[in-house]
């Protein structure tokens, strides 16, 4: 319809070309042809369209000697055209290669995968064809490899979810982090999270983090979690010079041993990278600090409402170190607001 559309206009165009005179529209051609001129000197290739490829194709033909013409495109370039033409209307709507694999057995092939850890694609094509389906093991194998399932020694273990879950009883995370006081003047505090419960210690704040104070706050560490140590297998940290063989040590004469986390890779220890960005907006950016026994006090509270009240995600809403499980609500019971931190945070608690 478009392409009618076009030619009805052009000859409606041309119909009043006619009434003009020779002169008239020699003249015209003249200023066409050095317009066009001017335009080649400023345009190395121009951009047609499909309908202006069809009427330069249809005409130029009709001009004598249309090859000596400057046109915007060469001969050979008609040509070619044309010829493409000529080969989509010859050509018919078949697809070439095999037909495409119905999605209801792409689906059955991934949910036997899935179901069936140690099936590889040779025994899920075995069982395809006891279904009556015909189909070649090697499109199973696409299929899977499509579908992103692994091969069976990959599929047959557990996946690196349940593996880091199994583990996490075992995991201790260590790290810094600053707090510039009212005063400008910068606190650290040293920290470790259990990965199993998300369970945060607070080992020590201090202005000068030296390395026989790092020692020091491990041997209280020890002693504060007493028989825990035992269920923990690792200790993660990063590779802070501070961080030194001593401190190590304290840790591998229990059996603990301690990894240290790739450079600039801060998912390597992301729990504890989260407990920092936490007490960050839930606390510490909140309030102003004014000295070391001010930041401790802060720290302690919001430890304390961190492992006791605050649900987290991973642990089905539930806090670090849950106490008694109120009874299920039926309707709207009452409900009382404690705050913590002078009201910074506050808790809900069912009113027995």
């Amino acid at each position: 319809m478009r392409l009618l559309y076009l030619l009805v206009t052009w000859v409606f165009g041309w119909l009043v070309l006619c009434s003009r005179s020779n002169a008239a529209k020699d003249a015209e051609i003249l200023v066409l042809r050095h317009q066009l001129a001017v335009l080649q000197r400023q345009v190395a290739q121009p951009s047609l369209t499909w309908a202006d490829r069809a009427v330069l194709t249809a005409l130029v033909r009709l001009v004598p000697g249309w090859r000596r013409l400057r046109l915007i495109v060469s001969p050979r370039t008609i040509l070619r055209w044309h010829a493409a033409l000529v080969r989509r209307r010859w050509t018919y709507g078949r697809r070439p290669g095999r037909p495409a694999v119905a999605a209801v057995i792409r689906w059955l092939v991934v949910e036997m995968a899935r179901d069936n850890p140690g099936w590889g694609y040779r025994r899920i094509h075995g069982e395809l064809v006891g279904l009556g389906y015909t189909i070649a093991p090697s499109t199973v194998w696409k299929i899977l490899k499509d579908g992103g399932v692994d091969p069976t020694p990959r599929r047959s273990g557990p996946t690196w979810k349940q593996f880091l879950t199994a583990q996490a009883k075992g995991i201790l995370a260590m790290d810094f982090f600053h707090v510039d006081t009212v005063l400008l003047r910068r606190l650290y505090v040293l920290f470790v999270v259990e990965h199993d419960r998300r369970r945060v210690h607070i080992v020590g704040t201090t202005v000068h983090p030296t390395a026989e104070w790092l020692v020091q706050q491990a041997r209280n560490l020890l002693v504060e979690l007493g028989d825990r140590m035992d269920s923990l297998r690792f200790l993660i940290r990063d590779r802070d010079a501070k961080f030194t063989a001593a401190f190590d040590a304290v840790f591998t004469s229990i059996g603990i041993d301690v990894l240290r986390s790739p450079v600039r890779a801060p998912r390597a220890n992301a729990i504890a990278e989260r407990w920092v960005g936490s007490v960050r907006r839930e606390c510490l950016d909140r309030i102003l600090i004014v000295n070391q026994r001010h930041l401790e006090q802060v720290l302690a509270e919001y430890v304390d409402h961190f492992n006791h009240h605050r649900p987290h995600r991973s642990l089905d809403q539930q806090p670090p170190d849950p106490g008694p499980v109120p009874d299920r609500m039926t309707g709207v019971g009452r409900v009382r607001r404690r705050d913590r931190l002078g009201g910074l945070i506050h808790e809900y608690q069912q009113v027995a």
